[in-house]
């Protein structure tokens, strides 16, 4: 689902560090749900400067 959603938002991250924050992020709320994989992608592209846009 991670890497779904960052490929459609163009968030370059490599994939085994946004894989890593992505299960840190996860671990530490206490969820595995596309709901919390949905906020750690909000989160991230925060963090990249990347304005997310839904079409």
């Amino acid at each position: 689902m991670i890497d779904g959603y960052a490929a459609h938002f163009g968030l370059r991250h490599p994939p085994e560090r946004l894989r890593a924050e992505a299960l840190e992020w996860a671990i530490t709320r206490g969820a595995r749900s596309g709901r919390t994989a949905w906020h750690f992608i909000q989160d991230l592209a925060g963090r990249l400067g990347i304005e997310m846009r839904l079409t």
